[in-house]
């Protein structure tokens, strides 16, 4: 995979020009009140960039699923405009019908209404993209946890506006995903933890080729410890996919990566709080028992290549760890990956409520913003926003 080229913000003169923004400001909001800013405040500086820059700036974004092409008080943009004022400390004007007009002068900031309340947006469809583009000049993709999709406010108003670029927090993105998985330093180690391997199954592939060691967590490694014959009781696991996970450990035998698969777990006979837990080697598995987390020699030995490692991917938690019994493994794992010199990367909705939890965000060396966008971004996939800035930068 090569490094995509595209034009950057940084780059464009943007004085007096009308600079269309696609950012990621997908926050939660229960009752009209913001519970998490990360994502506003991750977008202040490029707001501010084009605003030093004397530019009129117009944000576009979506919020939650709404109903497509129907308008709905409760996935509205407002209560996002007045908190963007605030942080800021600029006006934020907000629009509620912008589609076929927006008047923006040089100075302006201008928050358009959830975009996913256009008929065809998610459909990309041509004619809504030509209306987004003829709202700008300049149009700045900054929305990564958006970019795997081809919608018509991210990949289609690419196609048609003057000058298609990419903003500062897509470009990190970029950076420093394609640097941990083509130019990383070594040891390169992946966890990739989550209930499911069908979910996950390509990017396993994917990263097995590329990666010296491979971590799976959670339902997924409780596939792949039933694809070495081993006994796991009643535990979360997809019996179809045995066999892929059991072709997955032969070609690691015959490759370059090491899969390493837990040899003790924390069990529990109900997946419930007050469950006793107990810590048995994965020899000792009983019929009726749940696996829910990885044991302390497991922990171990994980941290053992933490220590080695010179880059370290992360991807879902290892057990259950939102119930206290079960989340010493995912905790220890954070914490030893926090602590590690390697360069880290870690992304998803379920890896960074990890993060949080356990107050890591500033010792991770980098954190995604995509959920779906970054496992994209490791299968090797294409990401139709990014390529059609690609395919514009030459003009």
């Amino acid at each position: 995979m090569k490094r995509p080229i595209i034009k950057r913000m940084v780059d464009i003169e943007l004085s007096g020009r009308r600079v269309l923004m696609r950012l990621d400001l997908n926050v939660p909001i229960s009752n009209g009140r913001i519970l998490s800013e990360r994502r506003i405040i991750e977008a202040l500086p490029t707001i501010k960039m084009a605003l030093e820059s004397g530019a009129g700036v117009v944000l576009l974004s979506h919020l939650g699923r709404p109903e497509l092409g129907k308008a709905s008080e409760h996935y509205s943009l407002a209560p996002i405009a007045d908190r963007l004022s605030a942080l800021l400390g600029h006006q934020v004007r907000f629009k509620k019908d912008w589609l076929d007009h927006v008047d923006v002068r040089n100075g302006d900031v201008i928050l358009c209404e959830n975009v996913r309340f256009n008929v065809g947006e998610t459909d990309n469809a041509s004619d809504l993209a030509q209306k987004i583009a003829a709202l700008g000049d300049v149009f700045v993709m900054d929305a990564f946890g958006s970019a795997h999709r081809a919608h018509a406010s991210t990949e289609g108003v690419a196609r048609y506006v003057k000058i298609a670029c990419g903003g500062p927090l897509l470009i990190r993105e970029i950076d420093s995903l394609y640097g941990a998985l083509h130019a990383p330093q070594r040891p390169l180690v992946a966890v990739v933890g989550g209930a499911k391997v069908s979910t996950k199954l390509t990017v396993l592939k994917s990263l097995s080729n590329v990666v010296d060691y491979l971590i799976p967590g959670g339902g997924i490694a409780n596939t792949f410890l039933g694809a070495t014959g081993r006994s796991i009781g009643k535990s979360l696991h997809e019996s179809s996919l045995i066999e892929d996970a059991r072709d997955l450990l032969d070609a690691s035998r015959r490759g370059s990566c090491i899969i390493s698969l837990p040899t003790d777990v924390v069990v529990a006979k109900q997946c419930e709080e007050s469950a006793p837990a107990e810590v048995v080697s994965v020899a000792d598995i009983a019929a009726d028992d749940l696996i829910l987390d990885i044991g302390p020699d497991t922990v171990r030995a994980y941290e053992e290549l933490f220590e080695l490692a010179g880059t370290i991917v992360w991807n879902g938690p290892v057990g259950v760890f939102e119930m206290e019994p079960f989340s010493y493994g995912t905790r220890r794992l954070a914490e030893s990956i926090a602590k590690s010199n390697a360069y880290s990367v870690a992304g998803g909705g379920d890896t960074l409520a990890a993060v949080e939890k356990y107050d890591l965000l500033e010792r991770i060396s980098y954190i995604s913003t995509g959920g779906g966008a970054f496992l994209e971004f490791l299968e090797g996939k294409p990401l139709p926003a990014v390529t059609i800035l690609e395919a514009r930068a030459g003009n």
